[in-house]
């Protein structure tokens, strides 16, 4: 029995996510978006949840093209709500329109959302080395300062808290306990593509 991360429990579709994903260093700007807005649709439900739609997400959400997103109007506003493929929430809704918009900005200044993003960990995943889950804060001072950072900007549904879930997914940090049989692999996987992007 392979040892792992008792928050995945037992769900086939958490334990896949738990093993091929969580941690896993994401460089590319269309699913760092995507996690973006998943993280925040999650806001106050369960991951779980959003994995299930996250299929529905993607079709809603035209494959998180953040340029087609940014220039969503009243229309597209109005059938993402009537949606039942996804969180049919409208801040929710409203703030996944407004942080397209968002990371065009960023795009402008920065180049990529990649670079803006990794630049609070230096380019190099974080490898924490933690026992329990316990142990693992659901927010910190980089993760305070990225949703401080993305506030200013206009971003919403970026609180401290949904930045935090947000570097654990796309492998900013190595959460991973160091009991589960996914650590060690994550932080190799860390190392081999580590460096600033």
């Amino acid at each position: 029995m392979k040892r792992r991360c008792e928050w995945c429990g037992s769900d086939p579709l958490y334990v896949a996510y738990h093993d091929d994903e969580w941690g896993v260093p994401v460089h590319d700007d269309r699913r760092l978006f995507e996690f973006l807005i998943l993280e925040g649709a999650q806001a106050g439900l369960s991951w779980l949840t959003i994995l299930k739609k996250r299929e529905n997400y993607r079709t809603a959400f035209d494959s998180f093209d953040v340029q087609r997103i940014a220039k969503y109007g009243r229309h597209d506003f109005l059938r993402l709500l009537q949606d039942p493929g996804i969180v049919r929430n409208r801040l929710k809704i409203g703030a996944a329109i407004t942080n397209a918009r968002g990371v065009l900005a960023i795009r402008e200044e920065y180049g990529t959302l990649d670079a803006f993003l990794w630049r609070y960990v230096d380019g190099t995943p974080v490898q924490n080395a933690r026992k329990r889950m316990v142990e693992i804060p659901a927010k910190t001072k980089v993760s305070d300062q990225m949703s401080k950072d993305l506030r200013k900007r206009g971003f919403n549904f970026v609180g401290s808290t949904i930045c935090y879930a947000f570097m654990q997914a796309v492998g900013m940090v190595n959460d991973h306990v160091r009991d589960c049989f996914r650590h060690k692999e994550v932080a190799r996987i860390g190392r081999s593509t580590g460096g600033p992007p």
